[in-house]
Order: C-alpha cells, then structure tokens, then sequence
C-alpha cells in the first residue's frame, strides 16, 4: 500500500526498446529528449549544441538528416557526443540507411513516405545490422490522404489508425524495436490520439505536443498536454517543442517529470509568490538562486518562503529550507528542522553553500552505497543519515 496513493502514478505497461544505450519503454525512467536546430553539415556547431543539449541533462538528441551531407555529418558528429543520437528521416529511404551505417541509434522516420516495401525493407535491415531501432513519427499536420479523405480532418483516430498502419510495416518485416509518436499542435487533439494509441498498442510511446509555441506560451501549452497525459500513466520518452533554443526544451521537460514526481535531477525550488507579509526580497532571491543552482545535479528539494505562514511547514518536507522573519533575521531548516538563523545580506551566497554541500554528501554516499552493492531500498537508509 502506498503511503499517499493521490500521488500514485501507474504507468501504462509497454515493451521495452533500446536507443543506443538508452532504455525506453518498460520500466525505465522516463527519458527527455530535444533536437539541434544547427545546419547538421555545420559538424563543429552541431557538436557543440549537442553538447549543451547533454549538460542541460538530456538523455537522446535528434539530428535532421534531409540530404547525404548531414547523414555523411553524422560519422563525425556521433563520436563526440555522449548522448544517442536519433537521426531525423524523410522521404529518402536511402538517408535512413546511411544513418544507420553512419552511427545513429534510431531512425526517426514514417513507413509509409520512404517508398516501397522493398525500400522500407532495406532500412529495417540496415537498422538490424547495425543495433539502430526507430520512431515511427505520426503528425496531424501531415496525415496521409486517404485517411483525409474518411475522416475529414486530422482527428484522434485518423492519427492512431496512420501509426498502426506505420507499425504493420515494420512487423511484416519481423522488426519490433520501435517506439511511436502521434503528436499535433492542438493539445486536445493529442492528449485525445494518445490515449487511443495506448490502448491499442504495447509499444513505447513518444509524447510531445509538436510546435507548441514561444518559450513562455510553448511551456504552458506542453504542460497541460504532456501533464494530463503522464499523469494518467502515458508516456515513456517526450520532447517539449519550443520556438526556444534546444536547452531550454530539456529544462521544461524535466520540470514537468519533477511536478508529477516522476523523475528529478536538478534542485527543486519551492517558492511563495510573495506578499505584504514577505520579510526578505522573495522574487529577487528565488531569481538569483535558481540560476546560481542551475549547475547543481543531485535531486534536491530546497523552499524558499518570505514569512512564517506557510514556511516552517513547507521547510518540513524539504532538504533545506528557508522562511523570513522579523528584523532582518531568517531561519533556516535542514531536513526538516530548525537549525540556523541568517542575516539579510547573506541569503543566496549561504543557501547555495548549503546545497552544494548537501549535493557533495548525497553524491559520496551515494557512491558508497554504490561500491557496497547496495541499490534502491537498501541504499536509501544510508543516505538519508
């Protein structure tokens, strides 16, 4: 039984595939995902946004690949990164086969616009040869006529009906490390072909509401959508689309893993909006400490909150917590408890001294642990000391 089953999450049970070293699907974490906006023949600017995109924590990054020169990128491209690298098809069969033979971990393509089923065949095959699985990628805005033509409009089973049709594809060749996406820029639309797709299938699902907006629009609009729908168990992998750089995708992404407790990495700051009763500059300090934390890994729940209203209680359910008080002097909690006070002109400089330490603790013992053999339940004691 859980402690507090109104949290409870009970992801949908899919097969897992694997993306280079990455699980997807299964029982893995769920994985954040972005894509450079760099020319890919650009290798040099290409490598080095990739390797933004890595310290900003995601896990696979796709590539476009519309002609030979960015699948041929992609033997230079591959070995200097970390992360798997998805290669983004259209069309050419051909660019999926060179992308699998250049190192890419997945092929990010639709079955049905590669031509044939002889050419649909030589890209599994090319797949297969070398350890590459795919993303059948199933948009609104580009739905095969004929399933215009029965349903109308892009609609929720014209969508799931595209990728099923996408997927027998690659089951008549026998090839099953695949996972799909059904995305559109309606958030109703594809929560609504989602859900259809869950229930018709038990492979991967990528979420994402596709072209979602500007940074601040973009983030509220893939909230709601990939919200409702993790919420409710769906999803094994997801990119947030923004009209925003590609980092800032992963940083969304995670937030929205961490608000449904699903994921962490990353401080996670609990902050009041602050009011009259505030004894301490809360919008300025939240501002400044979110950016000077920014580098700061290890999960971590840190409150920050500007009176005694709410802040003692909140500091209760956190690592370190911080609540204003009166005549410039503050009081700050360490794992729930009431152990300092501080002055005015100290707060952010001390509070991310704190975390970096707590951060360097859980870390060391987490490798502790590590080199005990311990893992998950039986390591949790330890660190918690």
């Amino acid at each position: 039984m859980s402690v507090r089953p109104y949290r409870d999450i009970i992801r949908r049970k899919s097969r897992q595939i694997m993306v280079g070293k990455v699980p997807v699907g299964g029982d893995a974490p769920i994985t954040v995902q972005s894509m450079t906006n760099t020319r890919t023949t650009n290798v040099k600017g290409t490598i080095e946004q990739i390797r933004r995109i890595e310290l900003a924590g995601a896990d696979i990054v796709r590539v476009s690949c519309p002609d030979e020169a960015s699948t041929r990128a992609l033997r230079e491209i591959v070995p200097e990164v970390t992360v798997p690298v998805v290669a983004d098809i259209h069309f050419h069969y051909k660019r999926g086969i060179e992308a699998a033979e250049a190192g890419a971990a997945c092929l990010r393509i639709n079955p049905g616009n590669i031509g044939s089923r002889e050419r649909v065949r030589e890209v599994v095959k090319a797949a297969r040869d070398n350890n590459c699985s795919m993303r059948i990628g199933v948009n609104a805005g580009s739905l095969e006529k004929h399933l215009l033509e029965k349903y109308g409009e892009p609609c929720p089973e014209a969508m799931v009906e595209s990728a099923l049709e996408h997927a027998k594809y690659l089951e008549d060749e026998d090839f099953r490390e695949f996972k799909i996406s059904c995305k559109a820029s309606d958030v109703f639309l594809a929560v609504a072909a989602y859900q259809g797709l869950a229930e018709a299938c038990d492979y991967p699902l990528h979420i994402g509401v596709t072209e979602a907006g500007g940074l601040r629009s973009g983030t509220i609009k893939s909230s709601i959508g990939l919200g409702m729908l993790l919420w409710s168990g769906i999803g094994d992998t997801l990119r947030v689309s923004l009209s925003a750089e590609p980092e800032e995708e992963v940083k969304v992404g995670f937030d929205i893993l961490k608000s449904l407790n699903l994921r962490h990495r990353g401080v996670n700051v609990i902050s009041c909006p602050s009011c009259a009763r505030q004894q301490f500059d809360v919008i300025r300090t939240v501002e400044v400490l979110e950016k000077r934390l920014a580098h700061i890994t290890t999960p971590m729940t840190v409150s920050v909150i500007g009176c005694v209203v709410n802040g003692p209680g909140e500091a209760t359910m956190t690592d370190i917590g911080f609540t204003g008080g009166g005549k410039g002097t503050h009081q700050v909690y360490v794992n729930g408890l009431p152990d300092h006070r501080l002055k005015d002109d100290d707060i952010v400089d001390h509070l991310v001294g704190m975390v970096e330490r707590k951060a360097a603790e859980i870390e060391a013992e987490k490798a502790r642990a590590e080199a005990a053999g311990l893992t998950g339940a039986e390591a949790a004691p330890a660190a918690a000391q």
